[in-house]
């Protein structure tokens, strides 16, 4: 959790966090690129996993080969390697009027340089994010988008704090949890807990969504699967209901949050509610 403490969200105009959360998705997939090019694979895509680190405001890749970690400063939408702890002086660029192409050179450059093959960069992604005239050439526009930026920063630092600790809470009761992190395709955190085997086995997300094509704006979630019957479920605190549209899961969105009283709180009540209920 890198020590970081809850932030209250000041709560900026809807469409300018939009626009925020497509471009730094877009600009994250270069360290879905490098991850997938050059660090160890895993079982079910984990070495392109993300994790979330608040010095950088933003995330960073698993270690790659020489122990480089790219990583991607959302609040500046900066890039920057990353060659060791304390290190002075590792290359980093400000995506501000950049095109893809532009950073597909300088990210090639700085790794072929490592004696990393910079081609690799190149293979297509196994999966399609949201549609943005950033694919079709236009250049990131970081302008006029500071305070949607920050505010994109503070739902993933404080989401990242408060998945962590839900996290502790159910390994404390016997049940794995891996680690939160952040998944490049979908752009959330989340930690996938299995429960049970054979034809009683199921799986828990307790998450954070930055937003997507059901919610524009950040949502807290639970999900389940298979999914249960959702007018079987008790009812959720009351910043969260239920959704049951294309995925099955208890979700709490913004403006509840920004809302409540005591925003940490309320999203802490409600994961911790929403993971009892579906892990039951």
């Amino acid at each position: 959790m890198n020590g970081s403490q809850w932030r209250p969200f000041k709560g900026v105009d809807g469409g300018a966090l939009s626009e925020a959360r497509r471009q730094a998705h877009y600009a994250t997939q270069w360290l879905a690129r490098a991850a997938r090019a050059y660090a160890q694979p895993l079982p079910d895509d984990r070495h392109t996993n993300l994790g979330w680190d608040d010095g950088i405001s933003g995330l960073t890749t698993h270690p790659l080969p020489q122990g480089i970690v790219l990583g991607l400063n959302i609040s500046a939408l900066r890039l920057g390697l990353r060659e060791g702890p304390g290190r002075a002086g590792d290359p980093a660029i400000d995506l501000q009027g950049l095109r893809d192409a532009d950073v597909r050179q300088w990210l090639g450059g700085h790794l072929s340089a490592r004696g990393l093959d910079a081609a690799a960069l190149d293979a297509p992604l196994p999966y399609r994010i949201h549609a943005h005239a950033i694919a079709s050439g236009a250049p990131y526009g970081a302008v006029g988008l500071g305070a949607a930026l920050a505010e994109l920063v503070t739902w993933y630092a404080n989401a990242h704090r408060v998945l962590e600790e839900r996290r502790a809470r159910i390994i404390d009761r016997g049940i794995e949890a891996p680690p939160v992190r952040c998944w490049p395709h979908h752009f959330d955190l989340d930690s996938l807990i299995s429960l049970g085997s054979g034809a009683a086995a199921r799986t828990v997300g307790v998450g954070f969504s930055a937003g997507d094509a059901y919610y524009d704006r950040p949502y807290f979630y639970v999900s389940c699967h298979p999914p249960p019957d959702v007018a079987a479920l008790p009812s959720l605190p009351p910043v969260g209901h239920w959704h049951s549209h294309h995925f099955t899961a208890a979700v709490a969105p913004a403006d509840r949050i920004i809302a409540a009283g005591d925003q940490q709180a309320a999203a802490e009540t409600f994961l911790r509610a929403a993971t009892d209920i579906l892990i039951a």
